[in-house]
């Protein structure tokens, strides 16, 4: 009966993928627990199982004392004496007890434990195992679908591929052996849940990383990626050695290389471009397969701490840089990580050409207002204040930081006020549509 034991916690542990020794201590809580049951076993009572032979020990731990109050507890001196001669009062012994009978109704609770603790350290089991491949791809067959949700199964696990995590238009049939991205492993209480993802970044990361042989030697890096899952991407590379092309690496001979992967993601178009250390110039790259004419860093980071870049192109690249439904420029945003404002050089123009005039005639016009001499028109114009819409704009107390005006400024802002009135009045009365001849009176 012992041997049948081993054999039988042996075998177990090899199909669960479970260590023996936590097998055996949860027999031997089991066992514990059924004592419970019956003789009401107090909490100074532990079992062993040998784990060669499979033979149960059931041992007693009592508190040497001079007068015994309560037998379960404690054991007297002279009894202690006959056990260990080296006993004396104050300690703790343990005591072997003859092993018990269980009935009908604690053997049911040993195997309840058991099984509970089987199920744990399977549970954990697949949580230690998977819980370090997070950010890898698996390979897995499709199972079952629940509500549009992919269940796979992967080895002795489980994952789920959720319909927000899989590339629109895939179609998923039981059986079916898909690769994916381990988007997150997380304990719940019905056991671990593994995620998986088809459209993260990090899964064509990965895919370049396993197609391509440059990158697992470590010459060629992919810098960044940016995805619009289905549809198209954006990867930039660099190379660590001088005479290897990243780009070409990534294609293959012929496309060979990128055809393998844009296949593996249902056609997805892939554009490679080579990262550049400086921003403006990996701007320009992340914007091709359009031609830039220049780009401009803005100077500081928004509240978000997201930088911009002002994009100039030629008229005929426009719509190929802005993309279908403004794409490419998305994708070149996140791959970059910046906001990119992409021009035209006619709209540029048309602009600087508008920004002249408006100043050479703002500066007439606030030439013309009283109290307004050459000096203090060149300071107004020095400090950005060179039309009177500019004076309204930055207020009274800017206008006052400017020069030492005292009463002038709120004379000059005033008039500034009125001369901008009066222009607004000029325009309404120009849009307004022309009489009706009907409802003229007849010339005389």
């Amino acid at each position: 009966m012992n041997r049948e034991l081993i054999i039988v916690i042996e075998q177990i542990g090899r199909e669960k993928g479970i260590d023996k020794e936590i097998l055996f201590e949860a027999l031997e809580s089991a066992l514990l627990s059924a004592s419970r049951k019956t003789v009401a076993a107090a909490d100074n009572v532990r079992m062993h199982i040998d784990r060669s032979t499979g033979v149960l020990r059931v041992y007693c731990r009592k508190k040497v004392v001079e007068d015994v109050d309560d037998p379960r507890a404690e054991v007297g001196l002279a009894d202690a004496k006959a056990l260990n001669p080296a006993a004396e009062l104050g300690d703790e012994l343990e005591q072997e007890l003859p092993p018990q009978e269980f009935g009908r109704i604690a053997a049911q609770t040993a195997k309840q434990v058991i099984l509970q603790r089987v199920r744990d350290a399977e549970r954990e089991g697949i949580y230690a195992e998977f819980a370090g491949k997070e950010g890898q791809i698996l390979r897995g067959v499709v199972h079952r679908i629940e509500k549009r949700n992919v269940i796979l199964e992967i080895g002795k696990a489980e994952a789920i591929l959720p319909e927000r995590e899989q590339i629109p238009g895939e179609r998923y049939n039981p059986g079916d052996r898909i690769r994916a991205f381990v988007l997150e492993v997380r304990r719940t209480a019905k056991g671990p849940q593994i995620c998986l993802s088809r459209t993260h970044p990090g899964y064509l990361t990965r895919l370049f990383e396993t197609e391509i042989p440059e990158i697992q030697e470590g010459i060629v890096l992919v810098k960044a990626t940016a995805r619009e899952a289905g549809e198209r991407a954006k990867v930039a590379v660099a190379s660590t050695k001088r005479d290897v092309d990243p780009i070409g690496a990534c294609v293959g001979l012929r496309g060979t290389r990128i055809q393998v992967i844009s296949r593996e993601l249902r056609g997805e178009k892939i554009d490679i471009v080579e990262w550049s250390h400086d921003p403006a110039t990996f701007v320009a790259r992340a914007l091709s397969p359009a031609k830039v004419s220049s780009v401009v860093l803005g100077d500081e980071p928004d509240a978000e701490g997201q930088r911009s870049a002002l994009v100039i192109v030629p008229d005929n690249q426009l719509s190929l840089a802005i993309g279908k439904k403004g794409q490419n420029a998305r994708l070149a945003a996140k791959l970059t990580g910046m906001r990119i404002d992409i021009r035209s050089e006619s709209e540029v123009e048309t602009e600087r050409v508008q920004a002249e005039e408006e100043m050479r005639d703002g500066r007439v016009a606030l030439a013309s207002l009283p109290d307004m001499d050459p000096d203090l028109l060149d300071a107004l114009a020095a400090a950005g204040l060179g039309s009177p819409a500019a004076v309204v704009r930055a207020g009274k107390e800017r206008l006052m930081g400017v020069a030492d005006l005292g009463d002038r400024a709120e004379k000059i802002y005033a008039a500034a006020e009125a001369w901008i009135a009066s222009r607004q009045a000029a325009a309404v009365k120009v849009d307004e549509p022309p009489a009706d001849p009907e409802e003229s009176p007849a010339p005389p």
